[in-house]
């Protein structure tokens, strides 16, 4: 099986506005912002000594950017929708500073860690009283559609950073906004499908588990164990072997208060925890147990096995 693509392959774009004179900033600023999202308008009250630095990777057909910039307010207005061929909806958090955004009559106030998912094909405003430091993903509408029940909504929805499965959203915005090529650590297909069921976990949050969900989730959980030696284990192949959607695969595990991929990665550490403390076992090499473990190399496999035991593999096998 051929070896998983990195999760960024696109070179990266930059626009900063270091490039023009102080006078000319804000200008550039507005121009940068409309090349990488939409057409916007744009406006600070430092506009005198306005700074600012967006950068921007391609994930399959996401577009992850991170924005530092000083205070500002940002309008998607009818004019400028109508002068854009598409409508994309974004993502956005702030890492460390509050605002707020507005939109269809409705004004959320964010704190630092929240998320918020606006739908570009409706008028917004989008207001940084203390500066920019964000995380935005621009998320074609037809991959929402695969995620969402209900995509579109009268106004901004949120995924609160101290609620449910906006916790693991907010991280995980968090994590971008501080480092955007961190996207890289996974398969691009796999970070794709990860944000898709955290977002459709946190702004529709799964009902309780009945019985069939149960069952099926321990038959999902059983194939995996069974294929976990396989390196490209998907969830498509899992869900087509079980005749259900993607959707609802991801919405299962959900349900469990898990993922698809972090239940992979904890199945698969534990398995080899059990090989390492096999005697019989001991004239493998680390490499060859990670290797049995659906690990495609073994820095990955000692990466993500200390991450998660506190130990190295070889460590733990002088322990056994």
């Amino acid at each position: 099986m051929p070896a998983a693509q990195p999760a960024i392959a696109a070179p990266r774009r930059l626009w900063s506005t270091e490039a023009v004179g102080s006078g000319e900033r804000l200008d550039y600023w507005v121009g940068a912002i409309c090349e990488a999202f939409l057409e916007m308008d744009c406006s600070s009250r430092e506009a005198e000594v306005f700074d600012g630095r967006l950068a921007s990777r391609d994930v399959e057909d996401i577009a992850v950017n991170q924005v530092i910039a000083s205070t500002q307010d940002v309008y998607r207005t009818p004019a400028g929708i109508a002068r854009s061929r598409r409508s994309h909806f974004y993502l956005i958090g702030q890492a460390d500073r509050a605002w707020h955004v507005r939109q269809g009559g409705q004004v959320a106030h964010l704190r630092p860690g929240d998320v918020v998912l606006v739908d570009a094909a409706e008028p917004y405003e989008l207001h940084f009283p203390h500066g920019v430091h964000c995380m935005s993903l621009q998320l074609p509408r037809a991959w929402v559609m695969q995620w969402l029940r209900t995509p579109e909504s009268v106004g901004p929805r949120m995924a609160w950073r101290d609620q449910g499965w906006g916790q693991s959203l907010s991280a995980l915005a968090a994590q971008l906004a501080r480092d955007p090529d961190s996207a890289a650590a996974m398969p691009a297909e796999t970070f794709t499908q990860h944000l898709g069921a955290l977002l459709a976990a946190a702004l529709e949050p799964p009902p309780a588990a009945d019985g069939r969900d149960r069952r099926l989730h321990q038959r999902l959980l059983a194939l995996m164990s069974e294929q976990l030696d396989q390196h490209g284990l998907r969830a498509e192949a899992l869900a087509q072997e079980v005749g259900v959607s993607l959707r609802t695969l991801h919405r299962t595990f959900a349900a469990a208060d898990a993922t698809f991929a972090g239940t992979l990665r904890r199945l698969r550490i534990a398995r080899a925890e059990s090989l390492l403390a096999q005697p019989r076992l001991a004239h493998l090499s680390v490499a060859e147990i990670g290797r049995r473990c659906g690990f495609a190399d073994a820095s990955h496999f000692v990466r993500e096995y200390q991450r998660q035991r506190g130990i190295t593999p070889g460590a733990r096998r002088r322990q056994a």
